[in-house]
């Protein structure tokens, strides 16, 4: 019971988010913070290529099948799911927050907790770290071109130069710039994860700050039930369910081992907050992105919650296996 209970980081969100909605920062306050926040995200993504060591890379990639699989799960089968979703829209999902679970959809997976949760379930730990690096660093490309591609007949969005230069501004040219210095500093990053992690989550903390602070000033609230939010609940954990069935069901039709399997759900079914929302307070630049980000944030903690419960469930089984007894189903 304890595994599905909201961890501190998501209770932080739910804080920054009642901040926001009581003291909404503004003006040339919010200008300025709005430059500290993407300063804090650079330096988020520039630590996550120091941590990156090559030899981890190499290995992950040399199972390309799995791979390839993962990346078709994250940037094909999630959006076509997320397309099927309109069929509910509008007269069950209002059409911004509609956007918002397509916006979610054409994501890339998260990098800590697919790894971490692979890593307790005893899944291929190598091949998770390249495939959520790979889904980020692709996803840099890729999110704002499905976007372009999704969102063209809404008028929402359109892709620009300029939208994909500050993209990799911000996102990509750190984390490469990480890499390129991984060699030096890779150890001594990694051996201070303690110290950085509030670092990691701090800087996200300040883009949804932002993010609703922005949407509180437009009046978000006023246009947002409880009602709406116990659909976008239902919604996020239907979709959820139907990701990690495709999952499962995949790499049991390729014929992955059972390590390679678990690889497949974890990094298959996540979506990232980190990637998400600076995506989005650059895509949709000059609208309202605090109903594009809401669904990515119930997704967030709903993914978080049953993937725990289902990395303990594998290990479990694996202890189970080990030990020579049948598993509890």
């Amino acid at each position: 019971m304890k595994r599905l209970l909201p961890d501190t980081f998501t209770l932080l969100l739910v804080g920054a988010v009642l901040l926001a909605s009581l003291l909404p920062i503004s003006g040339r306050a919010a200008e300025w913070f709005s430059l500290a926040t993407n300063v804090a995200i650079a330096l988020l993504f520039f630590l996550h290529g120091a941590r990156l060591s090559t030899d981890t890379v190499i290995a992950g990639f040399l199972h390309w099948r799995l791979q390839l699989f993962i990346l078709v799960m994250t940037f094909a089968v999630f959006p076509l799911l997320g397309l099927g979703l309109g069929l509910f829209s509008p007269w069950l999902i209002d059409q911004p927050l509609y956007l918002g679970h397509l916006f979610l959809c054409v994501l890339p997976s998260t990098v800590q907790s697919s790894i971490a949760f692979t890593s307790i379930a005893g899944g291929n730990v190598p091949a998770a770290i390249c495939a959520a690096s790979t889904s980020n660093i692709l996803g840099i490309f890729l999110t704002p071109a499905l976007v372009a591609l999704l969102f063209s007949t809404s008028g929402q969005a359109g892709i620009s130069f300029d939208m994909i230069w500050k993209i990799m501004l911000q996102l990509f040219l750190p984390f490469v710039l990480g890499q390129a210095l991984q060699p030096f500093i890779g150890n001594w990053i990694r051996s201070k994860k303690t110290l950085l992690n509030p670092f990691d989550r701090g800087s996200i903390l300040m883009v949804v700050y932002l993010a609703f602070s922005e949407a509180v000033t437009e009046g978000i609230w006023h246009r947002l039930a409880v009602g709406d939010l116990l659909v976008l609940i239902l919604v996020d954990s239907l979709l959820l369910a139907v990701v990690l069935v495709l999952t499962s069901l995949g790499g049991k039709l390729l014929g992955f081992r059972r390590e390679d399997r678990i690889t497949a759900v974890f990094c298959g079914s996540k979506k990232s907050l980190a990637s998400g929302v600076p995506m989005a307070s650059v895509i949709f630049a000059g609208q309202s992105i605090g109903a594009i980000v809401l669904p990515l944030m119930l997704f967030h903690q709903i993914q978080l919650m049953v993937c725990a419960w289902l990395a303990r469930v594998y290990a479990e089984r694996q202890g189970a296996d080990e030990a020579g007894t049948a598993p509890v189903s």
